[in-house]
């Protein structure tokens, strides 16, 4: 009986530097002023949150993101559908036809023969958690057998807070269970962004700090001292546990300043013969997967008039 050798170069472990466990992709949201603090985009091969109150355009950036990810990566695009879960309804269908009409004017040569990139986007309605932990395999098997234009490599949820918010109770055995669901939900999301090289992008909504001492509501986050939104002190909604569970946060606040009033302290950050309302994008980056960034955030200012409010309706296609 003969026996079977092993290669000895099969057994031996891959290392690999710092730099290989980088992102080498990235999706671009269409801001250049953005890509370029995100050193391209939001990552491949994780999970990204973004964190703001209502009314902070964190679903704007959803719907820019799974239209502009049917890019070429030399627009700054994966050449790539996107599955976007909704769970806040309606879906915001028109908002998502005016992106897509302005994407085809912008970029006529890619979208030719009157295609709509509305059709490589993928929606599907999510009730409840234990519904998206019970639509993984289904999502595992669009990933791997859709026959679509364009690969899927985006899943968009939008929002996991709302998931959360009214199912359970303040009593130990839902915190368990809550806990429990936040692993086992992150933790399919990152075996799909590995193995299929998606990018992941989740919304969170935020609650009002209400004392000023270190508690359960006051989550140092990444080098913050606190986060601040409309006035309020705020912190990232669902906890410490679900924050243990992305790989990056960006955190969106908005203020809304008197006429030629710089506001924040900053005097001449922005002037305006108007009442002006600011945005600024944070970006927040556990010490494991932070990029280089000088300070770990940085801020960006947005014009009232830049940011409309996008009209809702209902509607949209199913995954299935």
């Amino acid at each position: 009986m003969s026996q079977i050798q092993s290669d000895p170069s099969s057994l031996r472990p891959a290392f690999m530097t710092p730099q290989k466990l980088l992102p080498d992709e990235k999706c671009s949201l269409g801001c250049p002023i953005l890509d370029c603090c995100m050193g391209g985009g939001i990552p491949c091969n994780s999970i990204t949150e973004i964190v703001a109150e209502s009314g902070s355009g964190k679903t704007q950036f959803c719907l820019q993101l799974s239209l502009r990810a049917q890019l070429p990566p030399f627009l700054g695009g994966l050449s790539a559908s996107s599955l976007y879960l909704y769970t806040e309804f309606p879906f915001p269908t028109r908002r998502l036809h005016q992106l897509s009409s302005a994407l085809q004017s912008q970029y006529p040569q890619i979208f030719v023969n009157n295609y709509d990139p509305c059709d490589g986007v993928f929606l599907q309605s999510v009730n409840t958690a234990d519904q998206l932990l019970d639509i993984m395999p289904q999502v595992e098997s669009f990933l791997e057998n859709s026959k679509t234009r364009l690969p899927v490599r985006v899943i968009v949820i939008d929002s996991m807070a709302a998931l959360f918010r009214a199912e359970f109770d303040n009593t130990a055995s839902d915190l368990i269970r809550r806990s429990s669901l936040f692993f086992k939900i992150s933790g399919k999301l990152k075996e799909f962004a590995k193995r299929f090289n998606l990018v992941v992008l989740v919304t969170n909504q935020v609650m009002d700090v209400v004392d000023s001492g270190e508690g359960a509501n006051e989550i140092r986050i990444g080098n913050l001292n606190g986060m601040y939104s409309s006035g309020r002190r705020i912190s990232p909604a669902l906890g410490l546990s679900w924050a243990n569970c992305v790989n990056s946060r960006l955190f969106l606040s908005k203020d809304e300043y008197e006429s030629g009033s710089a506001g924040g302290g900053e005097k001449g950050f922005w002037e305006s013969t108007d009442k002006t309302k600011r945005w600024l994008l944070l970006l927040v980056f556990p010490s494991s997967t932070r990029p280089a960034l000088p300070d770990g955030c940085t801020s960006i200012p947005v014009r009232k008039e830049e940011n409309k409010a996008a009209d809702r309706e209902s509607g949209g296609s199913s995954l299935n």
